[in-house]
């Protein structure tokens, strides 16, 4: 909220100040008269004009900069926990034991691809993309494709960095 404050103040500061400048030229287009200033003053409210014009402009100029520095750490932020969902779903993968076919089909289908989708990408059939997305939910210990996300969304959520262990698998399902 003080940042807006801020934004909105130096606004219509600027805003005054150009006003005090386009004020007189055009009163002068369409012929208004009014009182003539003292020299002296209409100095001062120039110069004041001017100062606030180019204090308006730096105090600008640093605000473009935060928000420079600002959108610079949010992508390297982004770029950080994409690459930190990318080694998740590796390390997972792993302790599941996928096969390399299982991985790509577990990556299809957590982005959201059906398995007819998946099956025209890898060059199977239909059946073939079905047992494995159900190997992959037994090895990974959940019953279906959002239990499989979920488990993901869980892990990247924690606030203590730590990676959660997977799921305990019965002795039958293993």
């Amino acid at each position: 909220m003080g940042r807006q404050a801020i934004v909105a103040a130096l606004f219509l500061a600027q805003s005054l100040c150009a006003i005090v400048f386009v004020s007189d030229v055009f009163s002068s287009l369409v012929g208004f008269e009014s009182s003539p200033l003292s020299w002296e003053m209409r100095e001062l409210l120039e110069i004041g004009a001017a100062l606030g014009l180019i204090i308006g402009a730096v105090l600008g100029g640093f605000a473009m900069r935060r928000a420079v520095l600002d959108r610079n750490k949010a992508q390297e932020r982004l770029r950080r926990a994409s690459g930190a969902f990318l080694d998740l779903l590796e390390e997972r993968f792993t302790e599941w034991g996928l096969t390399p076919a299982e991985r790509d089909v577990a990556l299809f289908a957590i982005k959201g691809m059906s398995t007819a989708e998946i099956s025209v990408l890898r060059s199977t059939s239909e059946g073939t993309v079905k047992a494995q997305t159900n190997a992959i939910y037994r090895k990974a210990g959940v019953s279906g494709r959002s239990q499989l996300l979920s488990l993901f969304i869980d892990d990247l959520m924690r606030d203590d960095g730590a990676i959660r262990s997977a799921p305990l698998r019965s002795a039958a399902a293993g």
